[in-house]
């Protein structure tokens, strides 16, 4: 697709929205403008753009207006809002009448929900890779030594496991060990869901990481940076197992590194 002039970026933490704005930027982007939220956007992120406004995770009328003002017509959601933050919401008018709408409250409802609103002033939600196609991972072993047998089923058990639970929407990442999947992501996201089942194998346990089985490509798409495989070490993870052509692998020299140096396979399907 021909690149917009001008482009807003939603933007979460970690990595993901910088690398997005230099991408966006190489792909001939002119203006990159960027609605950021206090306790979650890397501040350097403002090096990357041409302009941001930081506001409180909640303040959807602030950031509709802001975008508005800013005649932009193309935005893309990048990088998580920690869940905790959904439910600490102090949400303004616009946020409260939108969450009083929804019959359930997860994150596809909701980024649903902020795609409708940014519809409703003309801006609409480019997939999340865009700019990004380069970071899809593709598949085979990326990183680490050759799986083991027992390796293998456990990730053939994991994703019919990982694959259901996202189609329930509850989560997109399971943590197995010899046969036994010992947790399931839930609200609070990928790196706790590694924590609790990391202690629960005390080591050697599989994670397995899908997108959901009708993928929204605008949010909610899984992403591994770096800061993923440092959790997973400290958790004595083994394999990380992801979907090929589905995930973004955000800084993948410096996971290849970190995946070598702790011995961790990490392999796509």
């Amino acid at each position: 697709m021909q690149p917009p002039e001008i482009l807003g970026i939603i933007a979460g933490n970690g990595v993901y929205p910088r690398l997005l704005a230099d991408s966006a930027r190489k792909a001939g982007v002119k203006k990159i403008i960027a609605a950021a939220f206090s306790g979650e956007t890397d501040p350097s992120l403002e090096q990357h753009v041409d302009l941001s406004e930081w506001m409180r995770v909640g303040q959807l009328s602030r950031m509709l207006k802001f975008f508005q003002g800013q005649k932009i017509h193309h935005a893309i959601m990048a990088g998580q809002i920690a869940p905790k933050n959904l439910f600490d919401l102090r949400p303004d008018w616009k946020a409260l009448l939108m969450l009083a709408r929804l019959k359930q409250r997860n994150a596809e409802s909701i980024f649903a929900a902020i795609a409708d609103e940014l519809a409703k002033i003309d801006i609409q939600l480019l997939p999340a890779t865009s700019f990004l196609e380069e970071f899809l991972v593709p598949a085979g072993l990326i990183a680490g030594p050759k799986l083991s047998r027992r390796e293998e089923e456990d990730i053939d058990l994991g994703w019919k496991t990982a694959k259901e639970i996202a189609r329930l929407d509850i989560g997109q990442t399971v943590i197995v060990k010899n046969g036994t999947v010992l947790a399931v992501e839930g609200f609070e996201g990928t790196n706790e869901a590694i924590k609790r089942g990391g202690a629960l194998a005390r080591d050697g346990a599989v994670m397995i990481k899908v997108s959901k089985p009708n993928q929204d490509m605008r949010f909610d798409v899984p992403v591994v940076g770096v800061e993923t495989i440092r959790v997973a070490s400290e958790a004595q993870v083994r394999v990380i197992a992801l979907e090929a052509g589905k995930t973004l692998l955000l800084e993948r020299d410096a996971i290849v590194d970190l995946a070598e140096r702790t011995k961790i396979s990490i392999v796509a399907r």
